[in-house]
This record gives structure tokens, sequence and C-alpha cells, in this order.
């Protein structure tokens, strides 16, 4: 939030000064929150034109729920705070990001503590480079365990560890105690 009218309304101005660019009430922006109040049979005032305050060089956010825009300068994205608008300008953001390929994640619990599984697990991700591996310590209910998260984009890969995992596990007889048969 930030686009508002008052005082305390200073994200536009903290972006600016952020990307060392200029701050301006913008001709498109204006006509926007003219025509909006006009149909409420408003007029626009002093107070309310800070809303058409956009960073020099930002690309505006347009929502029919609201009539002043958010605007998106470089990899910044400032919409209303107010909960629908904001919503109806994430919709319109959204398909505008890059996004990279979806990330697979697969966790293990280890009843052992991180120095028992190091080595192996240092080994693991030697092997499989293209494959996160995180270890988690945990002291719950008399138990000193690590959780073992396995991250990456490639599906099969992640089950190839995981697969590893298990094995690694039990020939550790690190098997948690409820999953023990």
């Amino acid at each position: 939030g930030g686009i508002g009218p008052t005082h305390d309304d200073i994200t536009a101005d903290a972006v600016a000064a952020a990307f060392g660019v200029g701050i301006a009430v913008r001709d498109d922006a204006r006509a926007m929150l003219e025509a909006g109040y006009a149909e409420r049979g408003e007029r626009i005032n002093e107070a309310r034109l800070r809303m058409a305050r956009i960073p020099d060089g930002a690309s505006l956010i347009v929502t029919r729920m609201s009539s002043a825009p958010g605007f998106t300068l470089a990899n910044v994205h400032v919409m209303a705070g107010v909960p629908g608008i904001f919503a109806a300008m994430v919709d319109v953001v959204v398909p505008t990001l890059d996004s990279g390929l979806p990330v697979v994640s697969r966790e293990l619990r280890f009843d052992v503590g991180e120095g028992r599984i190091a080595r192996p697990l240092g080994n693991l991700a030697v092997e499989f480079p293209a494959v996160a591996l995180g270890s988690y310590p945990f002291f719950a209910e008399g138990v000193h365990g690590t959780n073992i998260v396995a991250r990456g984009t490639d599906p099969e890969l992640v089950e190839q560890v995981y697969a590893r995992l298990e094995e690694l596990r039990a020939s550790l007889g690190a098997v948690p105690r409820s999953s023990r048969h």
C-alpha cells in the first residue's frame, strides 16, 4: 500500500528515491482519477491528486476496481493497500511476471543427529548437484533427529534422491519410531 491521498502514503516517493528517479503527477494517471471521481459526482482535489504521482519510467497498474492506478518500476510493483483493490491489481501483475520451473520438494525424517548423516548427505549432494539438500536438526519427544529436505526443478531427480535418502535412513536404523513395523 501507500498510493493513497494522505501524508503518510510515501511508497511512491520512497520507490522513486530508491531508483534515483523523479516523481510527478502524470497526465494519464490524473485523467484516470478525474474520470473516476467525476463518475461519482466528485471533484479531484490536491490530496486525491497525490494518487497520480508516479515515478519517472514506471508503468501503470490499471484495474476497474479503482481509478487510482498502481505502478511498476523495474521489478517493484506498488499496489493499493485495500484488499479488494490489491487483489485486482495482483491479477493484472501476475501474468506479466517471469517465472521459472516449479520447485519440487520432499522431506524425510531421520531419528539420528546430523553428525551421523553428514558425510553420506554430502556425497549425495555432490552426486546430484541439481538437487538442493537441506538438513534441519530437531529435538522433540526425547529424539535428537534431522529432517532432510530435497528440492529441485526436476521431479525425477528429486525422487531419485528421496529414494537414496530412504536407503540411507534404513541402513542407519534411523527410521522414526512411528514408521517402524
